[in-house]
């Protein structure tokens, strides 16, 4: 591994192009693209304020800068930086702007979610689209691009509409069965519509396109409920999240439950492994160095860690949480599936510092990576089975099937590591601090 100079960004507004070829980053309400390779700057852009969200169009061409506060959203294109856009929403405020999938439209949502405005950068047309709902993830896209799903709270009750992308008119409108709506995402094949239900009752509803109720599933009532939900890429399976620290499985025919993983905090099957991380910092340099040497930056450590396998029954450090505070820390809050469909990947909150991987051909768990920390962002890489997790200090962890490692940022000053994006090839990691980011570019052979 080879990593990149350290470069200044803000509020983690670092995001890859989709053709892979391009990173754009901001600093106060500067935004910068520079070449994937050698971080040359390619464009330097000045905006209206300080930016709060970027996003890249599908084909790479436009950039995205919203500035909520002030409530605009200003495009950049590559092709001609002498074009920009800007879009205004004026008194009725800003809260969310993302790019449609075609990367011709932008969705603007105003405050108290009182409206999504659509509009074209071809046509210069505007539309609007009533009541969306104010939830946890209300609006999804098919894979393809071609239909739109957003909840909408009307009269008490919750409806979802399906538009088509093309010229945005409305395909079904139909009420669901929730009583408080959370969340809704498309399966990968664009055929099934996952809705789920607020935590305070375990409900999960399957629609298909033309809005009819193929299924629904609850594990348990008088308790809290889902607290989250992923697709697995081939479609096959439909992974639920519960504050009761187990992973149910529901298949794609049936949508009956086939499988449920727990997460004990006692490890004592001998065909499972557990890889704790051990830590040793020792100081490189003589004995007279000063206090300032000492805290100047991690030039002068070096923090050295690796993973070694713990003998079973292996006892996991568990947080016991505060059940009277609201969203207690408990319960699986994060679920990733590798893109070969082969591993899930699983952190539930009161057992922070552990990472639980399952292998999806047998059904069963297959490791547990223990940290010396919480592990704040895992993802697997887009084009194999390897994931890259980090827990907010000076270190990168790799693992796939033939191991897994720990390594340390060879960079200068201290560089803590807070979130992760894989390039689209897998051929790098951008590692992002609070203030600052790095590339680590990976070796063929890794």
């Amino acid at each position: 591994m080879n990593f990149s100079d350290v470069l200044k960004q803000s509020n983690q507004l670092c995001k890859i192009s989709p053709d892979g070829k391009y990173v754009a980053t901001c600093v106060q309400y500067r935004l910068m693209v520079r070449d994937i390779i050698n971080l040359q700057i390619v464009h330097l852009y000045s905006c209206l304020d300080q930016v709060m969200h970027i996003e890249w169009s599908s084909d790479s061409m436009f950039i995205l800068c919203a500035m909520y506060k002030r409530g605009l959203v200003q495009v950049w294109s590559l092709e001609q930086p002498d074009w920009h856009c800007k879009i205004d929403e004026g008194s009725i405020g800003l809260v969310s702007s993302r790019w449609s999938p075609d990367g011709r439209h932008i969705l603007n949502t105003t405050e108290f979610h009182l409206r999504i405005t659509v509009w074209s950068l071809c046509t210069k047309s505007v539309s609007y689209i009533k009541y969306p709902k104010a939830c946890q993830k209300g609006m999804d896209f098919t894979s393809d691009g071609r239909y739109m799903a957003l909840a909408e709270r009307r009269e008490c009750k919750d409806y979802i509409s399906v538009f088509v992308c093309d010229d945005w008119h409305l395909l079904r409108h139909f009420e669901s069965e929730t009583q408080d709506l959370a969340g809704l995402e498309w399966s990968p094949n664009g055929c099934v519509l996952a809705v789920w239900d607020s935590c305070l009752e375990y409900k999960i509803l399957l629609y298909s396109l033309d809005g009819r109720l193929l299924s629904s599933y609850s594990a348990y009532e008088w308790s809290l409920g889902i607290k989250s939900v992923t697709w697995s890429p081939s479609s096959q399976f439909l992974v639920i999240g519960s504050y009761d620290e187990k992973v149910r499985i529901l298949n794609h025919i049936t949508w009956k439950k086939i499988k449920e993983f727990d997460h004990p905090g006692t490890i004592n099957n001998c065909k499972k492994s557990v890889y704790k991380e051990v830590e040793q910092t020792t100081v490189v340099g003589g004995d007279n160095l000063s206090i300032h040497q000492l805290t100047a930056g991690n030039s002068l450590f070096s923090p050295k860690s690796k993973y070694e396998i713990t003998p079973l029954p292996a006892q996991l450090p568990v947080i016991k949480p505060d059940l009277d505070r609201a969203n207690p820390k408990i319960g699986i809050s994060a679920m990733a599936f590798s893109s070969d469909n082969r591993y899930l990947a699983t952190k539930n909150d009161n057992m922070p510092q552990s990472l639980w991987l399952w292998d999806m051909q047998k059904l069963c768990l297959l490791t547990v990576l223990e940290h010396t920390a919480p592990i704040r962002c895992f993802i697997w890489d887009p084009s194999r089975p390897r994931l890259a997790l980090c827990t907010g200090n000076t270190k990168v962890y790799i693992w796939s099937a033939a191991g897994c490692l720990s390594v340390n940022l060879r960079v200068e000053g201290i560089f803590q590591v807070q979130s992760l994006l894989w390039h689209p090839s897998g051929s790098s990691i951008v590692l992002l601090s609070k203030e600052q980011f790095c590339i680590c570019y990976m070796d063929s052979e890794d």
